[in-house]
């Protein structure tokens, strides 16, 4: 079934199910604009084609996708309309899973972080491995937890979500299953029997139930309890001067500081408020509040020295702009969130 994708993507009818495979191993399957809009292509006909009852979701290789191509973004004019346009329709591909009328089971065996978070975990069912590891580690790269992670964090207890999107760690199965993130977790070698009893048009959940076994979360009941101590705070200083407190006799408070502040200052500040935001709002409206922000980031200057120091000059330390949290203006953080004079249509 051809839907436009290449071979970035594969999509294939087995039995009642449409299957989706990301075919680009050797980038970690990370998602490219080409992708998206042929999976929202395949969407929209496999959401109306009564033969299809589940769409399955995997990946080929070590890692289900390492996040966005966005080397073409730092390639590519600065703000210009190619890189908005390549996450306008990422955002509304990541609506469109949300609202998607039938179940949409991920099957995540390896690593899974930003863009690929988009493509799996707005689904219905989200199913990891004892081989997956979830991050949405954009703050590291001078970005934000965008593809619906204002959605998708807040709703993690315990302030589990606050710590993922401004620590950018990563998490295992068990975490992600016990946080809420993840419906189940499976071995992988029980993965291609699953897909068979999907495609013979078993319910999803009856299927997930024969192969499901619960992950022991690997974060101690202490660590927890010391996340939602420090992440409930109400400001973004408060959480850090509560880390910083604690971190004289702590050494889990130490660590985290000190992640957090080689992150960007300014994309901390965003992501704290986007996070705390959508809280109370819809998917849809935070996939807007999403493309506000991508707007500014698009034209400022951390995005592009977060991936310079990741990818073009491996290893090399970010120089942040502003350099410290004390220096980040809040009035510009407001303009992050500013309407548009064009906001994004779902």
């Amino acid at each position: 079934m051809d839907f436009g994708g290449g071979d970035e993507i594969r999509f294939e009818r087995k039995g009642s199910a449409g299957v989706v495979t990301l075919t680009r191993p050797k980038a970690l399957n990370a998602v490219t604009h080409r992708m998206v809009k042929a999976l929202s292509r395949a969407l929209t006909a496999w959401e109306r084609d009564r033969d299809i009852a589940t769409v399955v979701i995997k990946a080929e290789g070590r890692a289900f996708s390492a996040g966005g191509d966005i080397l073409d973004i730092y390639e590519g004019e600065r703000g210009g309309e190619s890189a908005i346009a390549f996450f306008a329709d990422e955002y509304r591909l990541n609506a469109q899973i949300a609202r998607f009328k039938k179940p949409y089971v991920a099957l995540i065996d390896g690593i899974v972080m930003g863009g690929g978070v988009g493509v799996s975990f707005h689904g219905s069912h989200r199913v990891m491995t004892e081989n997956a590891q979830f991050a949405m580690p954009e703050v590291g790269i001078g970005f934000f937890p965008d593809v619906g992670g204002s959605h998708l964090l807040p709703d993690l207890g315990g302030s589990f979500g606050m710590y993922l999107g401004l620590t950018g760690n990563r998490i295992g199965n068990g975490d992600a299953l016990w946080s809420g993130l993840a419906t189940h977790t499976v071995e992988a070698s029980y993965l291609p029997g699953l897909l068979d009893g999907l495609a013979e048009g078993g319910d999803p959940g009856s299927e997930l139930r024969e192969v499901f076994r619960a992950a022991p979360r690997k974060t101690d009941g202490a660590t927890l309890a010391a996340i939602a101590r420090h992440f409930s705070l109400g400001s973004l200083d408060d959480i850090l001067a509560s880390l910083e407190q604690a971190a004289k006799a702590d050494e889990f408070a130490a660590a985290t500081l000190s992640t957090m502040r080689s992150k960007s200052p300014t994309s901390l500040a965003v992501a704290f408020r986007a996070i705390s935001a959508g809280l109370t709002l819809s998917m849809d409206d935070c996939m807007r509040m999403e493309f506000r922000i991508l707007n500014r980031m698009l034209v400022g200057h951390d995005f592009y020295e977060g991936i310079r120091a990741a990818i073009i000059d491996k290893g090399s330390k970010p120089v942040w702009r502003p350099a410290t949290l004390d220096e980040v203006d809040p009035a510009v953080v407001d303009a992050y969130f500013a309407p548009l004079g064009k906001e994004l249509v779902l």
